[in-house]
């Protein structure tokens, strides 16, 4: 009877494995590019304190963040949307608002749950324009997803500077959302909902938030963040359990960067070929590798931030933050038809991709 207990615990093994590289293939394939191109460049990749201060502003925003949803704070704001009529146009909103704050992928990790915990029909396709929305609503603001982040850093650019540049593609995003969201009839039934408490750590997560906030707009200094570190360490240590194997995406992917730099030496010069190759890109290794592979290549930060932030759209690998959502869409209990999801979510996702190219060539495209 040993024999097949052992070999069920090493398929139990096996399949853990597996699970854990479906889950963390990005940190998985980061770390093997770095290395097989640092062996094959014989080079390893010095970092910039640019790149350390991303990092750590990051990790201190992932914290902050974390501790404000333990707090009970933003599931508490996202139970006011469920109030009243015109729920999907509500539920649409509060994803652009909030990506804008707390970033794209955490504005998707509150808002869908909610969404799918709702006594509402088509709840599919209000996933599939939060998703949109998210990475609309994050694109106009330096903080609002990591690749904006570094490209804020990464070019040192002034914050009116930055949202101006990509203010008429977030905003022309923000119009046909929100008369998609109007277009979307949904019924409602009745349903107990529980009222959330709010815990008292909400007020000092939300200061400590504030001031990263400042810290990004280099109003304050980069160090303030070490106060969320201490207070989460001292009060709230379940606060750190955050997305560290995206952390260390991020910091594979900076060496990596640097070392495909040294490999393609020609740089490509014309902003127009940035813009296309950033987004192309992003549809194949996401928009935050993109980014860090581009920016070493080039000066027009205008251009990679509109390529990223478009090819934030269309595949699921886009952006992280359309993972997160149809993730969450198809291993719910109460959803059913993943093929028939799938599709609608590519199909708009690239619809909404090629609009974002013509965006750019017809409307913002820098001479």
């Amino acid at each position: 009877m040993k024999a097949p207990e052992k070999s069920s615990n090493k398929a139990t093994q096996f399949m853990r494995v597996i699970d854990f590289i479906l889950m963390e293939w990005l940190v998985i394939l980061s770390a093997v590019g770095l290395l097989l191109t640092s062996v094959y460049t014989r080079n390893f990749p010095t970092y910039s304190i640019q790149e350390i201060q991303v990092l750590f502003i990051l990790f201190v925003l992932f914290i902050a963040v974390k501790g404000l949803q333990r707090s009970g704070l933003i599931l508490k704001i996202a139970q006011g949307i469920e109030k009243g009529k015109t729920v999907p146009l509500k539920l649409v909103l509060t994803t652009f608002v909030l990506s804008m704050l707390v970033t794209n992928d955490i504005a998707l990790i509150v808002i869908v749950p909610l969404t799918l915990s709702l006594n509402i029909n088509r709840k599919g396709i209000l996933v599939i324009l939060e998703a949109l929305a998210a990475n609309a609503g994050s694109a106009l603001t330096p903080f609002g997803n990591p690749q904006n982040l570094f490209i804020y850093w990464f070019y040192n650019i002034h914050p009116a500077t930055f949202i101006e540049t990509i203010a008429p593609f977030s905003l022309v995003f923000l119009f046909i959302l929100v008369v998609s969201s109007l277009l979307v009839k949904t019924t409602n039934g009745s349903q107990n909902i529980v009222n959330q408490k709010i815990n008292k750590t909400a007020i000092v997560y939300g200061v400590l938030l504030f001031s990263l906030l400042l810290a990004i707009l280099h109003v304050l200094p980069v160090q303030i963040g070490i106060l969320v570190i201490i207070f989460a360490l001292l009060f709230d240590r379940g606060a750190l359990r955050v997305d560290y194997a995206l952390l260390f995406s991020f910091f594979f992917f900076f060496g990596l960067a640097e070392n495909m730099r040294l490999i393609v030496a020609t740089e490509i010069a014309h902003s127009g070929h940035i813009f296309l190759f950033s987004a192309l890109a992003s549809q194949v290794m996401s928009n935050v590798p993109a980014t860090l592979l581009f920016a070493k290549f080039t000066t027009h930060w205008e251009s990679l931030l509109w390529g990223v932030n478009a090819g934030g759209f269309g595949s699921l690998f886009g952006s992280l933050a359309n993972l997160i959502a149809y993730k969450l869409y198809v291993t719910h209990e109460d959803t059913s038809d993943p093929a028939t999801f799938t599709a609608k979510f590519l199909i708009i996702g690239y619809a909404a991709f090629f609009l974002s190219i013509a965006l750019y060539f017809f409307l913002y495209q820098p001479q």
